[in-house]
């Protein structure tokens, strides 16, 4: 007789459908407390700068709808966003395309994600960071959460924060190169602008280490 397979549930353990603060109360009852969430938003875009935000919570009073960014209207981004810095410790760090092009997106992305996290008016005692890699240099405990962003409130903040304050740096930046179309796409590689840049070349902006300027 063939054996059953176990439930996924089993394999695959469940995450909530939103986040929540149980990672933050988890390092709480360890003693570990003020507790940060930090992400950054643009890694992937042809230009612009990545940027990386640290949020501390007040328990007391977390804005109602914190979840992934990506899965946030802009209208509620921006919402949020004021919520978030109106009643939190909140810090934000960028690494522009020339430190893109100079280290690494990955080593950039990190670096934004260190200064963030070191520059809270509050200093964290621990830190849950999206993604699978802990930036170097922290002077507190880190945990590294896949798909954090879906899982903890505080990094859900700390993604808002990042994608609103990045969306806004790619409006103002369409004000100086309004040939690109930034405003739209935010340095995304979309056809607009892939068709923008075969018409005018790369701006300061664009990040040269990424294809498809490595040979140009």
């Amino acid at each position: 007789m063939s054996r059953r397979s176990p439930p996924d549930s089993l394999l695959f353990p469940l995450h909530p459908v939103v986040p929540d603060f149980a990672f933050e109360l988890t390092a709480r009852r360890d003693g570990f407390w003020p507790v940060a969430g930090a992400d950054e938003v643009g890694r992937g875009p042809l230009a612009g700068p990545v940027v990386a935000a640290a949020v501390i919570l007040d328990p007391d009073a977390v804005p109602d709808g914190l979840n992934d960014s990506k899965l946030l209207s802009a209208e509620q981004r921006e919402m949020l966003f004021n919520q978030i810095m109106a009643t939190a410790t909140v810090s934000i760090a960028s690494s522009s395309a020339r430190h893109i092009d100079t280290s690494d997106i990955l080593k950039a992305s990190l670096d934004a994600m260190r200064r963030a996290i070191c520059g809270l008016a509050t200093a964290a005692r621990f830190v849950l960071i999206d993604g699978r890699d802990v930036p170097q240099g922290l002077a507190c405990q880190a945990k590294a959460i896949v798909k954090g962003d879906s899982r903890s409130v505080s990094i859900a903040a700390a993604s808002i924060v990042a994608k609103v304050t990045r969306d806004r740096m790619m409006a103002r930046a369409d004000a100086t190169f309004p040939a690109y179309g930034f405003a739209l796409h935010a340095g995304y590689a979309t056809v607009k602008h892939r068709t923008a840049i075969d018409s005018h070349g790369p701006c300061s902006l664009h990040r040269m280490s990424f294809r498809p300027f490595r040979q140009v």
